[in-house]
């Protein structure tokens, strides 16, 4: 009756199984079919019996999985709850599937095999060595029946050292029961591997070589050739991790193998992958030792022939893949002859090294570019070698490196080109020019005349490269007198007087200039020819007197010279000053026509001089100075016209030209210049105030007159030259701010012309950028800078409202205290930058953000924006009537972004929208909400928390490089405090409750990184300084509340879990002994053991108790609420795997008390027996 029913069932599984791997299938049929083969897995009692049955070789391939399939269930999730019996039968039974139930090697599905080893190893986790101790004698049995079980084996062993070794999917206990038992037997385990490899090599090998072998013969030889491979794979699992011993037992006899089988065309990649594992090892030097046998003529000897075999035939993919492996074999060996070669060491240089050496520089001389830059860290290794670095064969190979890098650096070979041999190899390393490009570091576009596939310029972007990376190391490196100077100026001389009219080449040229700069330090004479190559490439045209728009190529050459001429006046200031005359004179001649330079050139010209000054060290003459440069400024910035523009939203849209309809992009633009002239005052008090700067020294500020007062604690009060001139400029600027505000209004935007209605959205830069979507390397640049008039003026509005808000977030740290007492300071801002806020978009608010706490560009040491830099005693008057609100307005906005992202993820897939583009649209806004959670984050956490070493006193400096500081720390001290400031923000109720609330609701919004850096660093600092007061129970229960609701949406991020975690305990074990409401919290975890809480409880209500270790404590606490911490979505319905522990192998003797000892022995007087 039984096997009756095991029949029926079986035609009804070989149905179910055909309809759900039929493509014709309908979707209700597959998934009724899928639905009782589930159900029929999880609740049927004749799963052992009906899966054997349809694992039988006479049935097709797909059942016989299936039927695997079921007995795999079987041991994965009914294993604990079967008899003994059943478990020897269901052992015995997969035994004999691997004995009689398979087909042979060449015929059987390795999706068969896989199956079956996985079977195997699933019962060895749950019964090895304690209940299965013959085990390992057991495969060996298998083993010895053919080829076929061979195999299988092979599989078992890998998978079993997979799962405990390198992805450790079991239980501590049993893993560590496994790993040593595999420890122990590891000898015998190795010897088995490796008689396997060799006997089944040299059947295959004898096969092979015969010539007249026939069709069953070469059938039989590829079982052993194939067993071979497993047997290799198997090797690669475990040299990774088996001792040092086993590698190199018996003379290196298991690399002497490897090494022979590098010339054996099937099996030799698999031999390079065991070698490579093996050379890589890490561990005691003295271990390692043993490797050295590499270096010998035996194994150098078969390394460099399969190298030479394999690239002997022309580029085959297996070929070429084996090479790198062979190429990857001779890296690690290098760096591993680096590594036990030393002073101490009884390690010599090996007798083939200069035979080493040429094999590894035919690797570096090869027409695949990825092989030559594959060499190149261990060339640096060698090189740096205290000993190998002065060896006569390293020192002889040297000009040929040095030779064969010329050709390197030469960027041929892209796949879509047939210039060079390197291009075929190309093909199968880089998908596309942008990725061979990316490659190699850089990434200038095609221009006009010249495009990164030509000879002249490829030669050109190597010497570049070889310039910029050999003269700074020169210089740093070098004693004075070992600098080639003469060749330095010599060949300074030669690239001086080269002319070109490519923007391409010239634009190396100035690189060339810059990289050999430092050789005008010993021949300053040399100084005004460089700077009149610089000034001819700041005006540079293609054609001259030309009306057509500037291309990309053209405006980079002149972006180029200009950050050259401010890089030189930055770096060498003192060995420029005394030619500050005549590139003044020559700046106010590019000046005096308007049209010459756009107006971030002007500004470049105009702060390179202001580097200059800052030389002067006198505060009178370099105020004389400013006021002279800025003068032109002043003109167009103070008059009526320009006042009345920036105070009128109507008289601005005018004036920019926003409100003109025919707009042909053929035809001059009337309003350009009126654009031109408010940027370039923009630019300029940027980028006067950017570079201005006192002293650095303390007794030459002093003596310059730029030391006013000195504060309580003894700090000096500086006065900054720039500081009349820009604060004249202030009132219009925060007029034109509170308007470009304005400007986001729905009534303003409707007063703008087509196309100009989009003008303030963001610029595709800008949305890639957000996406991290990568820019195309090889853009063509003999396009125009802009394409369109509109995309014009959204550069205009978007470039002109990001330098408003730097020059507010510099006027601190740069004017100091002069700034900070201006009147009304707070009403001002308020009025201005914070006005209308509603309607601006999150992609501008940052900039907002970014003025209150971070700079432009990477800010020196103890520089600080406008709030951090502003001194304690108007916290008050400027700070809070300013952070307060804004913080309530910023959770506010917050809350509302997240809640419209959540409902959007809830409601997915239940309506279909018709936008444009909605996905990539939703996207955009999604991260900018996180990128805006971030900003906000980062504000109050710069605000509220101290860091250690924070200095609110130094300089600002006179350079700026435009990357933007990035917050990255995520683990402050435990010892984290409020600052000053914060704790003159946690004194006002409503900004304290603002600050608590957006702080503990942000752990819950669907952003990681925001979760990580506010739960290490401000949750607890903020909740600390309320502690000593009364809170409501209410808002003790929502803060608790809010710290679960974090781990429910973040505990799948193991950083993110323990932070929060932490928090939670901290949160429990300060407020559970005065709230009795948050134990009500904890009572509504799912699956929380009550029990468990009770006895938490005591002990900690209980001072009188002995109190455990804080982090078992902590872990208690963890397992307490181990109910609400999110799972990862691929696991959230996943059935539970449970292994149990099986009794310990390997238990600790307790010690014996030593009155038991002498006991046993008969007391005392034993111990003094001979």
């Amino acid at each position: 009756m039984a096997m009756d029913r095991v029949n029926a069932l079986c035609e009804q599984l070989v149905k179910a199984v055909t309809i759900m791997m039929d493509p014709s299938s309908t979707q209700r049929y597959r998934l009724e079919a899928l639905k009782f083969c589930e159900e029929f897995k999880e609740k049927c009692p004749v799963c052992v019996p009906c899966g054997l049955r349809l694992a039988e070789k006479t049935q097709i391939a797909i059942v016989r999985h299936f039927g695997l399939q079921i007995l795999e269930h079987v041991v994965k999730f009914r294993w604990n709850n079967m008899s003994r019996l059943e478990k020897v039968y269901l052992k015995n039974s997969v035994m004999e599937l691997i004995a009689n139930g398979t087909l042979n090697i060449l015929e059987e599905e390795n999706h068969i095999k896989d199956v079956l080893s996985r079977i195997v190893v699933e019962m060895i986790k749950r019964e090895w060595p304690q209940h299965w101790p013959d085990m390992l004698v057991e495969l060996d049995t298998l083993s010895k029946q053919g080829e076929t079980q061979t195999e299988l084996v092979m599989f078992i062993l890998l998978r079993l050292a997979e799962d405990v070794v390198t992805f450790q999917t079991l239980p501590p206990q049993r893993r560590r029961d496994i790993q040593q038992t595999l420890t122990q037997n590891m000898e015998r385990i190795f010897s088995f591997l490796l008689n396997t490899l060799q006997e089944n090599v040299n059947k295959y090998q004898q096969v092979v070589r015969d010539t007249d072998y026939n069709p069953p013969t070469f059938r039989q030889a590829q079982a052993n050739c194939r067993v071979g491979v497993a047997a290799l794979n198997t090797l690669a699992g475990y040299i990774d991790w088996v001792p040092m011993s086993h590698i190199t037992a018996e003379n290196c006899k298991l690399l002497e193998v490897l090494c022979l089988l590098l010339n054996e065309q099937e099996l030799q990649l698999g031999a390079a992958e065991c070698l490579l594992i093996a050379v890589s090892r890490k561990g005691k030097l003295e271990d390692r030792k043993p490797l050295m046998v590499l270096f010998g003529d035996v194994a150098m000897h078969y390394i460099l022939s399969a190298a030479q075999t394999a690239d002997g035939g022309g580029l085959v993919e297996k070929h070429y893949v084996f090479l790198k492996r062979l190429c990857q074999v001779l890296r690690a060996l290098g760096n591993q002859l680096c590594a036990l070669l030393g002073v101490d060491s009884d390690v010599e240089i090996p007798a083939n090294f200069g035979k080493y050496l040429e094999s590894f520089l035919a690797f570096t001389t090869h027409p695949s570019q990825f092989l030559r830059s594959s060499t190149q860290m261990t060339w640096g290794a060698l090189f740096r070698h205290e000993i190998l670095s002065r060896d006569p064969l390293l020192l002889a190979i040297i000009p040929k490196y040095l030779r064969a890098s010329m050709t390197n650096l030469v960027k041929m070979g892209f796949p879509s080109k047939t210039d060079s041999p390197s291009c075929e190899y190309s093909r199968f390393d880089f998908d596309s020019d942008e990725d061979f490009n990316a490659f190699f570091n850089s990434g200038p576009g095609e221009s006009s005349l010249c495009s990164i596939f030509s000879p002249s310029f490829v030669q050109w972007e190597a010497m570049t490269f070889f310039l910029e990376s050999v003269i700074n190391q020169m210089f740093r490196t070098l004693d004075k007198e070992e600098i080639p100077v003469n060749d330095g100026v010599e060949l300074l001389q030669m690239v001086l007087n080269f002319d070109t009219k490519d923007p391409l080449i010239l634009s190396c040229v100035l690189t060339n200039v810059s990289a050999l700069f430092p050789f005008v330090t010993y021949r300053p004479e040399f100084l005004p020819q460089v700077f009149s190559k610089l000034f001819s490439s700041v005006t540079f045209e293609i054609v001259e007197e030309s009306k057509a728009p500037r291309t990309r190529a053209v405006r980079n050459v002149r972006r180029h010279a200009c950050s050259s001429i401010i890089k030189m006046c930055r770096d060498y200031p003192q060995l420029v000053l005394p030619s500050f005359d005549m590139l003044y004179n020559h700046v106010k001649q590019l000046l005096s026509n308007e049209l010459l330079l756009t107006q971030m050139e002007k500004c470049a010209l105009m702060e390179a001089l202001v580097l200059i000054s800052n030389q002067f060290k006198n505060y009178e003459r370099q105020k004389v100075f400013l006021e002279e440069l800025m003068a032109p400024v002043a003109s167009i910035w103070l008059s009526e016209n320009m006042h009345r523009v920036l105070s009128d939203v109507d008289a601005f849209i005018a004036y920019v030209g926003a409100d003109r309809k025919n707009c042909d992009p053929g035809l001059e633009d009337p309003c350009g210049l009126n654009r031109a002239r408010m940027s370039f005052c923009v630019y300029s008090i940027l980028g006067v105030m950017k570079r201005t700067c006192w002293p650095t020294d303390l007794e030459e500020a002093k003596a310059g007159g730029f030391v006013v007062a000195y504060t309580p604690t003894g700090n000096p009060v500086f006065r900054n030259p720039c500081t009349e001139q820009i604060l004249k400029l202030l009132d219009n600027l925060l007029a034109l701010i509170r308007t470009h505000n304005t400007l986001y209004a729905p009534e303003m935007l409707a007063k703008m012309a087509e196309p100009f209605t989009r003008a303030l959205d963001m610029l595709e830069v800008e949305k890639s950028a957000i996406l991290g979507l990568p820019q195309p390397l090889l853009e063509l640049n003999d396009s125009p800078v802009y394409k369109t008039v509109l995309e014009r003026m959204q550069r205009f509005f978007c470039t002109l409202y990001e330098n408003c808000f730097h020059i507010l977030g510099k006027a601190g740290p740069s004017m100091q205290q002069d700034f900070y007492t201006v009147e009304h300071l707070a009403t001002q801002l308020l009025s201005s930058a914070f006005v209308n806020l509603n309607n601006i978009p999150d992609y501008r608010l940052r900039p907002m953000l970014h003025i209150l706490s971070k700079l432009p560009g990477k800010p020196p040491k103890g520089q600080k924006p406008l709030v951090l830099f502003c001194p304690p005693e108007h916290y008050e008057a400027l700070v809070s009537p300013i952070l307060g609100p804004l913080f309530t307005y910023l959770h506010v906005r917050l809350s509302q972004k997240w809640q419209v992202i959540n409902q959007r993820s809830l409601l997915c897939g239940e309506d279909e929208t018709t936008d444009e583009n909605p996905e990539s649209q939703e996207m955009l806004e999604e991260q900018l909400v996180r990128m805006l959670t971030r900003e906000v984050m980062d504000l109050i956490t710069v605000c509220c928390v101290s860091k250690k070493g924070a200095d609110h006193t130094a300089a600002p400096p006179a350079d700026g490089d435009d990357e933007e500081m990035m917050a990255t720390e995520v683990a402050p001290s435990a010892m984290a405090e409020l600052t000053d400031l914060g704790k003159c923000l946690m004194k006002h109720e409503d900004v304290c409750t603002a600050l608590l609330i957006t702080a503990f609701n942000s752990l819950a919004w669907k952003d990681t990184l925001s979760c990580q850096r506010t739960t290490t660093q401000l949750c607890w600092p903020l909740l600390k300084q309320v502690l000593s007061g009364t809170l409501l129970a209410d808002a003790v229960t929502w803060l608790f509340t809010s710290v679960l609701k974090g781990l429910q949406t973040h505990g799948q991020h193991d950083g993110c879990m323990a932070s929060l975690v932490h928090l939670a305990f901290q949160i429990y074990e300060a407020l559970r002994p005065r709230y009795l409401e948050i134990r009500a919290v904890m009572e509504q975890i799912p699956e929380i053991q009550k029990d468990c809480l009770d006895q938490f409880d005591c002990k900690l209500l209980n001072p009188s108790l002995q109190k455990v270790a804080d982090k078992r404590r902590k872990d208690q606490f963890k397992r307490l609420i181990a109910g609400c911490i999110g799972k990862p979505l691929g696991e959230q319905f996943r059935k539970e795997v449970h292994i149990k522990n099986l009794p310990s192998l390997f238990k600790k003797p307790k010690p014996m008390p030593e009155t038991d000892a002498l006991d046993e022995e008969g007391g005392l007087a034993t111990i003094f027996e001979p």
